[in-house]
């Protein structure tokens, strides 16, 4: 059985992110898209510490790697130690196509590592499969908060 999907999407590129945010609601797969625009409050978010202590869990988290306070690799090793966040499915979303950023990423078990592709087209193209991947096609655990 499908249900809506509500992403967490971590981007400082506010032209990135408005990019993101139109196309998954365009793809009609996401119930919810919430935006932070640095490590620091993604974690906040996640762990609903204030200012987010009522924010629902997100099923996905779309995370950039290149991040003001914490980076998006220090976030997802964050994750992955948290007790309460490991399982959480992760998708590094990024411009960075370096063989480095990719071995780390795979080494704190990101679930998918994604490069934005430069052409406007390629990208819509790129977040409406995501969308769909993980909007109707994977199935996603039961969630735990409610």
């Amino acid at each position: 059985m499908s249900r809506l999907v509500r992403f967490l999407l971590v981007e400082d590129d506010e032209d990135h992110a408005e990019l993101v945010k139109r196309n998954l609601r365009r793809a009609r797969v996401a119930n919810s898209v919430s935006h932070v625009l640095d490590g620091a409050e993604a974690l906040a978010f996640l762990r609903r510490q204030e200012p987010y202590t009522d924010a629902e869990r997100p099923d996905v988290v779309l995370l950039d790697l290149k991040l003001p306070k914490l980076d998006g690799l220090e976030v997802l090793a964050a994750i992955r130690t948290d007790e309460d966040l490991r399982d959480l499915p992760v998708v590094i979303l990024t411009t960075s196509d370096a063989e480095a950023d990719r071995e780390r990423a795979y080494q704190h078990h990101v679930n998918s590592y994604l490069v934005k592709p430069v052409d406007f087209e390629k990208f819509r193209q790129m977040v409406n499969d995501l969308s769909l991947y993980w909007g109707v096609w994977n199935v996603l655990p039961p969630r735990t908060d409610e």
